[in-house]
């Protein structure tokens, strides 16, 4: 007898049906969605003590999980569908075997580091990275005796003597937040594969890049040898400054470790935040991508012309340092170069002048400017401006700003897909009112 005739007949209350409703449907096919669904549970229906005795034992341990089998899913915070849509996605837009969503992208990196190393253990890290990345490394980690040495990654060379037998992971960006510089990653693998060939087996070096700024669409650091890539879902890859989200893609070794990180460390992304990210977020990125960087050429070749501005950087410029690199290492899906949307320049003057006229010239922006919008994050379909040495990266010491080559009068800017002729527009009217 079907559920509603239970109720219908009296067996069941219709008050406890508005509870349960019809809990089996023929009615979706889930394999053929257009639209994915939308999965809004916390926990799932077992049909067995013994199945739900299985689901947990797979979590109890990293090794206990089958993946061959499809996921038993318990609760929101171990698996849950909508979530593996989006990482499966993920980790073929990044050409990785698996794909895990965090919370946010510092969750992501915490959980990649925090499946590598241990006590006693040591970091080497580019010293340009985010803020709270840097936080994390001087301030928490260093709590549980996991020290993080900074190396200048753009000379990947340094590694040699930098590498220690502590040393087990090599984090980096690139390009790097705010500053755009970029790392050699087939360099930097090249020299941890010489050192991981000196080591025990079981004692590798592992790397790490944290690819928010080019996102898969341009640049995909596993065809490199990376072994692990991080993301801050809510910058490009979500696109609409609508969700916090982080991901971390690798090979199917390590997803049992992170699986479990995630579990006990309880920073999954909730369902309701990976939807809107596999629905509205990559399948426009690649479109989103190219309209803005397109109009970051631009506004990159007309900063470059003023006169108060003193250095302009942006990969894709010809007078950009490292302009090979980024043409060999910046690719898009098609083998096309890919820039970016983010630019970065300085006011000319020392350095008190410099910062004063940054703050000024995005103080005006904040209050008169129509395009551009005074706010963090990045990679949202409108332009947004910040200072990142008084801002993002305000953790940083001022002589960690001076060796991460940050200047306090910097200003980024994260180019959407508005008008450019409006951008520019605005960029020159708040330019002029700097003095």
């Amino acid at each position: 007898m079907s559920m509603y005739k239970k109720v219908k007949s009296g067996i069941y209350s219709l008050k406890s049906f508005l509870v349960h409703g019809r809990y089996k449907t023929e009615r979706w096919d889930y394999d053929h969605h257009v639209v994915p669904p939308l999965s809004s549970s916390s926990t799932f229906r077992l049909s067995s003590a013994k199945r739900g005795a299985q689901g947990f034992k797979e979590f109890a341990a990293p090794g206990g999980m089958d993946f061959e089998k499809p996921p038993i899913y318990i609760y929101e915070r171990l698996d849950e569908p909508t979530r593996n849509m989006l990482e499966d996605r993920l980790a073929q837009a990044e050409g990785g075997e698996v794909g895990l969503c965090f919370a946010s992208g510092m969750a992501a990196i915490t959980a990649s580091l925090g499946v590598l190393v241990k006590a006693g253990d040591e970091i080497l890290c580019h010293p340009g990275v985010y803020g709270c990345t840097f936080s994390l490394l001087t301030n928490w980690l260093s709590r549980f005796d996991v020290t993080t040495r900074f190396v200048d990654l753009t000379r990947p060379e340094s590694l040699a003597d930098a590498v220690t037998e502590k040393t087990r992971v090599v984090f980096f960006e690139t390009p790097v937040n705010p500053t755009l510089e970029l790392i050699d990653i087939q360099a930097v693998v090249n020299q941890v594969e010489v050192a991981n060939g000196r080591r025990p087996d079981d004692q590798p070096i592992r790397t790490i890049i944290d690819n928010t700024f080019a996102t898969p669409f341009g640049q995909r650091p596993l065809e490199f040898g990376v072994d692990f890539v991080v993301h801050s879902l809510t910058k490009n890859i979500c696109g609409f400054g609508t969700e916090i989200g982080g991901a971390v893609v690798t090979r199917k070794e390590f997803e049992g470790d992170l699986l479990m990180f995630r579990k006990d460390f309880g920073a999954p992304l909730s369902s309701k935040n990976a939807w809107p990210i596999l629905v509205y977020g990559l399948p426009s990125l690649a479109l989103r991508l190219q309209r803005e960087t397109e109009s970051a050429r631009e506004v990159a070749r007309f900063l470059s012309l003023q006169p108060l501005i003193e250095t302009v950087a942006y990969p894709g410029l010809d007078t950009f340092p490292q302009a090979e690199l980024a043409r060999r290492q910046m690719r898009d899906f098609d083998g096309n170069f890919a820039p970016g949307n983010m630019v970065y320049f300085t006011f000319a003057g020392a350095p008190e002048e410099r910062a004063r006229r940054a703050e000024a010239f995005v103080d005006h922006l904040a209050n008169d400017a129509y395009t551009l919008t005074l706010a963090v994050s990045l990679g949202q379909v409108r332009t947004l401006v910040e200072v990142p040495g008084a801002m993002t990266h305000a953790p940083l010491s001022a002589e960690a700003l001076e060796e991460a080559r940050i200047d306090p009068g910097g200003v980024r800017l994260s180019v959407g897909i508005e008008e450019v002729s409006d951008i520019i527009k605005d960029v020159d009217v708040a330019l002029r009112a700097v003095t």
